[in-house]
């Protein structure tokens, strides 16, 4: 990904990571529910706590109704 592209930031603040969540979907072409679980699980700790993790265990349910008919 370009990074001047990483650079601007559209309200908020980037997360501190090494490397962007965005950055790692990207690179690995994941779909929406898989890019929203490396979103939300990166950053639960210094967001939205609980919420995030609720969030992204919603995203995982609805990866095993996609691929697993669960």
């Amino acid at each position: 990904m370009d990074k001047k592209k990483l650079d601007k930031q559209v309200g908020g603040s980037h997360y501190q990571m090494a490397i962007q969540p965005i950055e790692y979907i990207q690179a690995n072409r994941m779909q929406f529910a898989e890019g929203c679980v490396v979103k939300y699980v990166s950053r639960h700790s210094f967001k939205n706590g609980k919420e995030d993790i609720l969030k992204a265990i919603q995203n995982l349910e609805f990866i095993l109704e996609r691929d697993y008919n669960d």
